[in-house]
């Protein structure tokens, strides 16, 4: 089971094995955007800002289950990498248990709490049932939620790669099919939305309780024991990608009250569209992480200091370079995109327009960042990845954002994020030299 992670890696090798996960991201990156496209057509601006009001709560879902993923996979890997195989079997099946507890405890507590939950998000009274509405449903799928994405990881870690994509990609399919059919034909409105995407994450959360419920070799559920030692440190492992998911929902909301007051109802959609944009950008550099993390998690602990060495400067050589290359194809193509969107001639179209071609300027910063977190992560260094994970997703931006606006207007809102990437840019390479000097794998 392990022979796909402890091979030796040249540089088409280990692309092959990330192309899984790459893909796998894009691709949900591609289906959300078409999921909310869907709602829009079909129910119009009030539905589909229902859903932005739920979706802090589905950030947080999303945020537990990506912890508990890359977080646990780390151990697990290392785990494996010592040829500790009995205790990585029991690791990860107690971390999918936890996972599903913690999903019927947040599930539970917004039945009880969905009005006070709903008004804190803020919610108007023209709001409130649809957003009510969407927020239970996707509540009642948060266990399957959490598991979905942490099997995203563990199939990765399994030596599986390719599992995760043809399962993401089913439960895509899936969702915009649904989507179409409850929304466009039976007209079940935000209701058929909540309800095709949680049935679109059953396939993969669903594919994988059997898959490693059956499996007797390799990594598979066995009975465990209780180790809150280690729930924590997979915790504290995975708390980055935590730390991403929270900051998001707060950053959006700071994006959205700012365009409203400099551009008005113009300025929000065109925002929308480019983080949109931004999505599906950075999928590349998150499916990468998802899959040479277990690589590098699973050399760190079998102490095989070469092959990680070799698998950290690949994967440098790999960021660099397509970093400039998507940062090009970004800012030559920010018009194609916007007019996938929006009709041109609009002052939304202008907007967004003028406002990608400078959002593109980060692209060249992201890639380094995510990769660095991520690296952190798999060495179980949770404090490093925080740190870059805190600065890059909340501290710069909301700094950015308080300051760059006030002294540029408009322009300072789509410089925000570059300036936030490149100011997480430059730790993120102090902390690079600092583990180089440890691991030498720039020599």
């Amino acid at each position: 089971m392990t022979s796909s992670i402890s091979q030796h890696f040249k540089p088409m090798q280990l692309i092959r094995y990330t192309l899984p996960s790459m893909i796998m991201m894009m691709f949900m990156s591609i289906y959300t955007i078409a999921d909310g496209t869907i709602v829009s057509k079909f129910l119009g601006d009030s539905a589909l800002s229902a859903l932005n009001i739920a979706y802090p709560v589905v950030f947080l879902v999303n945020g537990i289950g990506i912890m508990l993923g890359t977080g646990g996979s780390a151990i697990i890997a290392k785990k494996l990498g010592e040829a500790k195989d009995q205790e990585a079997k029991e690791n990860f099946s107690f971390f999918l248990f936890t996972g599903v507890v913690i999903g019927l405890i947040l599930s539970a507590l917004v039945f009880v709490f969905h009005a006070p939950i709903i008004r804190l998000l803020g919610a108007t009274d023209a709001l409130y049932q649809n957003t009510k509405l969407y927020l239970l449903i996707s509540m009642a799928f948060a266990p399957i939620t959490v598991l979905q994405l942490m099997f995203q990881c563990y199939f990765s870690t399994a030596g599986k790669p390719q599992y995760s994509l043809i399962l993401t990609i089913a439960g895509g399919v899936v969702n915009v099919v649904l989507d179409l059919i409850f929304i466009g034909v039976l007209h079940m409105g935000v209701e058929g939305a909540a309800i095709a995407t949680g049935l679109g994450q059953c396939i993969l959360g669903f594919f994988g309780l059997f898959y490693f419920a059956w499996k007797r070799d390799g990594l598979c559920f066995v009975k465990f024991p209780v180790h809150f030692q280690t729930l924590g440190q997979a915790c504290y492992n995975g708390s980055s990608e935590m730390v991403s998911n929270l900051a998001n929902a707060v950053v959006t909301l700071l994006f959205n009250l700012i365009m409203i007051r400099l551009a008005g109802e113009a300025g929000v959609a065109a925002i929308t569209i480019v983080l949109y944009g931004q999505f599906l950008f950075n999928s590349l550099y998150l499916g990468f992480t998802i899959g040479v993390a277990p690589i590098l998690s699973y050399h760190y602990g079998a102490n095989t200091t070469d092959e990680l060495q070799n698998v950290t400067r690949l994967s440098l050589i790999f960021i660099s370079i397509s970093s400039i290359v998507l940062a090009l194809v970004a800012f030559l193509s920010s018009e194609f995109i916007v007019n996938v969107f929006v009709k041109p001639g609009t002052q939304t179209h202008a907007i967004a327009c003028y406002g990608f071609a400078l959002f593109s300027i980060n692209y060249i910063f992201a890639g380094t960042n995510l990769f660095a977190s991520s690296l952190f992560t798999a060495l179980s260094d949770g404090t490093r990845s925080a740190i870059l994970s805190f600065s890059r997703t909340f501290f710069w931006m909301v700094v950015c954002l308080l300051i760059l606006p006030s002294l540029f207007g408009l322009t300072g809102v789509w410089l925000a994020v570059p300036v936030a990437e490149f100011l997480t840019f430059l730790l993120s390479l102090i902390f690079l030299w600092k583990y180089n000097s440890k691991f030498h794998y720039l020599r």
